[in-house]
């Protein structure tokens, strides 16, 4: 008897241990954000019952307190862009960035509208979310200036609002365009509201056919690689979560309730949108895609977006090898 009850007491310690060796991910969170359709997802499926790390989600309130909590060690991980991550690296950051999705902003006009092209939006009122440095509006001078050597910066009427104001400008008819956030846009199309182009067409349109992702899993390449396994099985479970979500039913209706807007067409919307920023390919090609975006945002921009670094730096990609 006194043998098997110290059979039971090893077996006790031994899994107490074990839990107690888990790695503790602390993952910095919007409360509205499509990241957390996935960590919902991934505890409906009990994707991480048993992997080697345990899952704190960290409420914030806006990307820039992230990647404040991010740097202060508040957090071991946010999302964010690759561009920002190769800025901190400049400035002797070890961050780094694995991609999450390639769903970018759009821009959008009423169905009506007689803007049909990036050249019909010269002498046009256009609402831009995320400021003059946003990425998309960046891009998006540059296909202007590419394809029809036209500044839109001085062809057009610039209104920079938050996203859900750019949203009500363009509802309220007080401009004629919105360039807006992704989940903001596929809001406007399950409303009649017709996209000239998305992020992704204008990359193409300037000759870059790569799938490049724009924002992704950022945190401490040292931390990272302290805890490679832990990292590698949590970057695995969201991808199994995203792919449940895109094709299951279920488990898309599990989540709904992150989702707080109630009308079925726009539910549907942003979820057609989410699954088509799936990244299904993620390699030298992609990367070197990457370099000449930047090069792009770094011209746009002056050098204000993409700090004094001529490239993008190395090591701002993880690679678990």
């Amino acid at each position: 008897m006194t043998l098997i009850r110290l059979a039971w007491f090893t077996l006790f310690l031994s899994l107490n241990c074990s839990a107690a060796e888990k790695t503790a991910i602390r993952l910095g969170l919007l409360s509205f954000g499509t990241v957390a359709w996935e960590i919902e997802a991934m505890k409906q499926a009990k994707l991480a019952d048993s992997a080697s790390y345990s899952l704190t989600v960290v409420p914030i309130a806006n990307p820039e307190a992230g990647k404040i909590a991010l740097q202060s060690d508040t957090v071991d991980m946010i999302v964010s862009d690759w561009v920002w991550v190769s800025r901190q690296r400049s400035a002797g950051s070890d961050l780094t960035f694995y991609p999450y999705s390639t769903t970018s902003g759009a821009l959008l006009v009423p169905q009506d509208s007689a803007i049909l092209t990036v050249q019909d939006l010269q002498g046009k009122r256009v609402g831009i979310a995320g400021g003059e440095l946003d990425k998309n509006w960046l891009l998006l001078k540059a296909l202007a200036r590419h394809q029809n050597q036209l500044d839109l910066d001085q062809a057009v009427e610039k209104t920079f609002a938050a996203p859900p104001l750019i949203n009500q400008q363009l509802l309220s008819k007080r401009v004629d365009a919105a360039m807006n956030y992704w989940n903001f846009a596929a809001e406007l199309e399950a409303k009649g509201y017709r996209q000239i182009m998305d992020g992704r067409q204008i990359i193409k349109a300037l000759g870059i056919t790569e799938s490049v992702p724009t924002l992704g899993y950022v945190f401490k390449e040292s931390w990272g690689k302290a805890h490679k396994q832990a990292v590698s099985e949590f970057l695995s479970g969201t991808r199994q979560a995203r792919n449940q979500l895109c094709t299951s039913d279920q488990a898309w209706q599990d989540i709904a309730a992150l989702i707080p807007n109630p009308d079925e067409q726009v539910r549907s919307q942003l979820r057609s949108r989410y699954c088509a920023g799936n990244v299904n390919e993620w390699g030298p090609k992609e990367q070197q895609a990457a370099e000449r975006i930047y090069q792009l945002l770094r011209t746009e921009s002056n050098n204000r977006l993409t700090g004094g670094s001529e490239h993008l730096q190395a090591g701002t990609f993880w690679a678990a090898d």
